[in-house]
């Protein structure tokens, strides 16, 4: 399997960096989400790596074979990068059955009738489309369609996977169900997969590793539960996670007890991890706390009054105003409250955040309790 190795690309279209200076290695069989707004890079940044754009500067290499290099003039063809891949609209052939649309790279490959049978036969029941071989693509169902895309795609054995968006057009069930049967195919196939999505659960979900990218720049590469824990600035710290984190702006004092913060009308103590934490007396900071480590807690001190409860069954989503600030916590379980109720919560856990307010650079992890 191939190891993909990108070293400052930049692609510039006039005086606009789509991406700029792009360091990234995509290990062999990792399944690789390259993640972030519309407009962040990242749709630009898989069709370089594929082939179907040119960048402006830099170096790309899949399996230790350049692909391309602005400084030595080498550019070579998709065809020849041994990828496949799947776009968002499936594009298959409307006038096709599904078992001549799976075969027809392989009749463009010349191989043998058999062959190509056995690969077909093959395919159809990896992806559990066996009776879907003589339909039309306009006999099937969205998720139907996206199945005989994915064995369409994996029809050559391409060692490198690149889909863009493939979910996007299904239903949220469907959806659902298709990402386990992305993460099942992964493991079964062993090939690395290159993923673009704005969706920031299915990074979490799907990845190995997650790359956030924002206005052509990588804000952060690591396994997705590390971006979730640990994010490196209060971007990604926002982007991901459904329910959002909550920011609470203040100015930090050092006492021998850590950082008093003076927030939006509370007075909190924030106490550093075992790394520890150093700013500036009178810096301006922002803490950043994950829904879960929000509780309500009938016996704290800390009260405040029920803005929202959204139910689900499975959890409650509760939005609280606490003095100036609205929070959003979650509550495990089929509970409700009603508006402007009163209750009283807690900060769990030591994973609170601390962010530079200027630069939202993360400064450490550290326990937060009301004073």
């Amino acid at each position: 399997m191939p190891e993909i190795i990108l070293k400052n690309v930049t692609k510039m279209y006039g005086k606009f960096a789509a991406v700029d200076n792009l360091n990234l290695t995509i290990a062999d069989g990792g399944f690789v989400t390259l993640l972030g707004p519309s407009g962040c890079g990242k749709t630009t940044t898989l069709r370089m790596i594929a082939g179907l754009e040119t960048p402006t500067e830099g170096e790309i290499s899949i399996d230790g074979k350049v692909v391309f290099s602005s400084e030595k003039g080498t550019d070579v063809s998709p065809a020849k990068r041994d990828v496949g891949f799947l776009f968002q609209n499936y594009a298959l052939w409307p006038h096709m059955t599904v078992e001549q649309n799976i075969a027809f790279g392989l009749e463009n490959m010349k191989w043998s009738k058999d062959k190509i049978a056995a690969r077909v036969t093959e395919l159809l029941g990896t992806l559990k489309i066996e009776s879907l071989g003589k339909r039309y693509p306009s006999e099937l169902s969205g998720g139907q369609q996206q199945r005989v895309a994915i064995a369409r795609t994996l029809a050559t054995n391409p060692s490198v996977l690149f889909m863009d968006e493939p979910l996007s057009n299904l239903d949220a069930k469907l959806r659902t169900e298709m990402r386990s049967e992305l993460k099942r195919l992964h493991a079964e196939t062993h090939a690395t997969f290159v993923y673009v999505t704005h969706d920031q659960l299915e990074a979490m979900t799907l990845s190995t590793k997650t790359c956030l990218m924002k206005e052509g720049i990588v804000q952060q590469y690591a396994p997705p539960l590390e971006v979730y824990n640990n994010p490196a600035n209060a971007f990604v710290g926002d982007f991901v996670g459904s329910p959002t984190m909550n920011f609470i702006d203040g100015t930090a004092q050092n006492t021998p007890g850590g950082l008093s913060v003076k927030a939006q009308g509370l007075d909190l103590l924030y106490t550093p991890g075992a790394a520890g934490v150093t700013v500036a007396d009178g810096a301006k900071v922002t803490l950043g706390i994950r829904p879960e480590f929000i509780r309500i807690d009938d016996s704290s001190r800390v009260k405040a009054k029920i803005y929202a409860a959204l139910p689900s069954g499975m959890e409650t989503i509760v939005k609280i105003s606490l003095g100036e600030l609205v929070l959003t916590l979650v509550v495990f379980g089929a509970v409700d409250y009603p508006v402007d109720a009163e209750v009283g919560i807690s900060f769990a856990g030591e994973n609170c955040i601390l962010f530079d307010k200027e630069s939202g650079k993360n400064l450490g992890l550290g326990k937060l309790t009301v004073v």
